[in-house]
């Protein structure tokens, strides 16, 4: 079995596993997490919009857009490359966020859970598969994919700094519990969907000689870690 299979299959596992352990819970943390000091819960709210796909995806296809159009006006040689490197590098997270996007946005439509705002009439486990309406796109979370995904693009092209990238995804995640907006296997849901975004894409990038290259065990890794004087 290769990397990205096999990374796919222990990554879905561990989504299994998380969900089915938090899916019991997830009545209780909500109600709890909804009942916390009014100023916590505010100060969640004002930073969990951090976490929308429209910015991310937005913001990365416009550093495409213009690092092109620099790799292509540009006289020198030495600027050219760079400017072809960081679109390469802006490309990684506009594909990493835009497939995170896609496959969260399907899974909510054939799950359709209910979200913690209709508890009291559906209860936590209210299943309405097929629903465009907002209210049944509890799961997974899109806010925790978009950040999972983007986090975990820094956390591949970083990993010294991955625990710091890690606490940055959770951070946002949780206030999505602390809102009302999902459950937290919801949230682990998303997070991990947004992580097999950024490692997948990784896997494809590496494999075109773009940003990452296969190490001697396969894993994809920054071409900035290896010893040769082309970086990216």
């Amino acid at each position: 079995m290769n990397r990205p299979i096999s990374s796919s299959v222990w990554l879905l596992l561990s989504a299994i596993l998380l969900v089915a352990a938090l899916v019991p819970f997830d009545p209780r943390l909500s109600q709890s997490a909804q009942a916390l000091p009014e100023p916590f819960v505010a100060f969640n709210a004002r930073i969990t919009d951090f976490g929308t796909f429209a910015w991310m995806i937005y913001g990365s296809a416009a550093l495409v857009i213009i690092a092109y159009i620099l790799a292509r006006v540009v006289s020198s040689h030495g600027l050219a490359e760079k400017a072809r490197a960081a679109r390469r590098l802006s490309l990684y997270f506009l594909v990493t966020i835009g497939t995170a996007s896609a496959v969260v946005h399907i899974l909510k439509f054939f799950i359709g859970r209910a979200r913690p705002e209709a508890f009291s009439d559906l209860g936590a486990y209210s299943l309405t598969p097929f629903a465009s309406d907002w209210l049944f796109q509890s799961f997974p979370s899109g806010h925790s994919a978009a950040v999972g995904s983007f986090f975990g693009a820094f956390a591949m092209l970083a990993p010294r700094l991955r625990i710091l990238f890690a606490l940055g995804a959770l951070t946002i995640g949780v206030t999505r519990v602390v809102v009302g907006a999902h459950y937290p296997s919801d949230v682990a849901a998303g997070l991990l969907v947004g992580l097999w975004s950024a490692l997948m894409i990784a896997f494809l990038f590496a494999r075109q000689n773009w940003v990452f290259r296969l190490d001697e065990k396969g894993w994809p890794r920054p071409k900035t870690q290896f010893p040769t004087p082309e970086n990216v």
